[in-house]
């Protein structure tokens, strides 16, 4: 296998080569990335309650990917999936709070290398160690070169951030707002030279909360819970998660990012680069809040596992698409670098999706071959020590998840949608149950994952 230098090489060289279709220059790439946040909890996918215009706006003028997977549903292994499309027995961050390895190729460092300027804003968490104060040094940033973040924390109301030195800068009120004023002074410094930009805010993520003008918002009274909400749920002695005041606070958070994208695409449109940014808004996981009667994440149920998945990109991504092919976090570095012409790492373990976006004259190919599968997974046992580590699939129809020894969920997700009924082990079922079991342990094979379960590493 290529190693990083020597791709990185390589892939420098072959950056005249690259095109994404006739006559289109370079585009921008945005990822835009609320954490935790659920696909659900968005209006495009017919959430009746929440309220995302402005999000809703690039989905129905661009592409909806309605079956968009975590592969692993908890915040480090998703992140260090989100830059390198490997999965996170493959990365190195297959638990919260350890390091991205600096052998790791980036899709940061491949849009450097090729010319792109790149910008990161927000919660990294992908430092390993301390969590606290926050400060990355510049040669472990990952290919970022502007970088306004800190390593992790969810005090929103009194948080620090850090740009080239050790030296904090305050923020004054709700976090969120400094990380897209930083990313917008960005888009703006230089409109010539093409970008590439993750955006991470910390919520909707607990402690669930907004500016007042936000809550206010939301009568947690008036709110439809889901078919399968159970209540809020003991997570430690004197605390509980999943309520409907935390979902009215969820919602809250979700509609203020609302308007936060609305604030980055004025800026896009200001600048005259809308139309030649590929936007990717998707969560590194989502959260049960009180479904299943479990909360947080690190579960196969949709509620954990499925998270946003809008592409918008005017110059080639026609409107209106409504996709349901298997996707998942793995395939979006090979998908972003597809749709910018950039040139595909050798270490990639994804799928580049991005013949199933573009228009036909850009190269799309909608009858492209697809995954019949995403490969998910949970290295360690979730929060409350409820569940073992675990190992699944979700296809279009299905979702299944095994332990090591046996077979553990199997649920319809067409015929029943709030996954309500367990189908595993029952003889009606067992030929679809075989197929998935397969799909999952060849998954398992190809990947060369193993059944150790891990642990946390301990932060401060």
């Amino acid at each position: 296998m290529m190693n990083r230098r020597a791709f990185l090489a390589s892939a420098a060289a072959a950056a005249g080569s690259a095109c994404v279709g006739p006559r289109l220059p370079r585009p921008n790439v945005l990822v835009l990335m609320p954490d935790q946040w659920r696909a659900m909890d968005l209006g495009a996918m017919g959430n009746p309650d929440v309220r995302t215009p402005n999000m809703d706006a690039l989905a129905a003028n661009g592409a909806l990917l309605r079956n968009m997977t975590a592969n692993c549903p908890v915040c480090c292994p998703a992140r260090g999936t989100l830059l390198t499309g490997r999965f996170g027995h493959e990365h190195g961050v297959d638990v919260n709070d350890a390091p991205l390895p600096d052998s790791e190729v980036t899709i940061a460092e491949v849009a450097r290398d090729n010319g792109y300027r790149t910008a990161f804003a927000g919660k990294w968490h992908l430092e390993g160690g301390k969590r606290l104060p926050g400060y990355v040094r510049p040669e472990r940033r990952q290919g970022f070169d502007f970088w306004a973040a800190n390593i992790c924390t969810h005090n929103y109301w009194n948080m620090q951030y850090f740009r080239d030195s050790p030296e904090p800068i305050q923020i004054e009120g709700y976090s969120a707002t400094a990380f897209t004023d930083e990313i917008i002074d960005f888009i703006g410094s230089d409109t010539e030279t093409p970008f590439l930009a993750y955006v991470q805010w910390g919520p909707p993520h607990n402690p669930y909360v907004a500016p007042p003008a936000y809550m206010n918002m939301y009568d947690p009274n008036l709110l439809k819970m889901r078919e399968n909400w159970n209540g809020s749920v003991q997570v430690r002695a004197g605390r509980a998660l999943g309520s409907r005041q935390d979902i009215a606070g969820y919602y809250a958070a979700i509609t203020f990012l609302d308007d936060e994208v609305g604030r980055i695409v004025d800026a896009l449109k200001a600048t005259g680069q809308f139309e030649n940014t590929v936007i990717l808004i998707t969560s590194d996981h989502g959260d049960m809040l009180g479904s299943q009667g479990t909360v947080l994440k690190r579960k196969p149920w949709a509620e954990s596992l499925q998270v946003p998945g809008i592409v918008h990109y005017p110059a080639a991504v026609p409107a209106g698409q409504r996709l349901n092919l298997p996707a998942s976090h793995v395939d979006v570095v090979p998908t972003l670098l597809g749709l910018a012409g950039l040139p595909m790492a050798e270490t990639i373990s994804g799928t580049d999706l991005s013949r199933h976006l573009l228009a036909q004259e850009h190269g799309g190919r909608p009858d492209s071959p697809a995954p019949e599968s995403v490969y998910a997974q949970s290295y360690t046992p979730t929060e409350r020590g409820e569940f073992p580590a675990w190992r699944g699939v979700r296809t279009e129809r299905y979702t299944y998840a095994r332990n090591q020894d046996r077979a553990w969920l199997l649920y319809d997700n067409v015929s029943d949608p709030f996954q309500l009924q367990n189908l595993a082990d029952r003889p009606e079922h067992a030929a679809v149950q075989a197929e998935l079991d397969e799909f999952t342990m060849d998954w398992f094979a190809r990947t060369e994952d193993d059944w150790r379960e891990r642990a946390d590493l301990p932060y401060r």
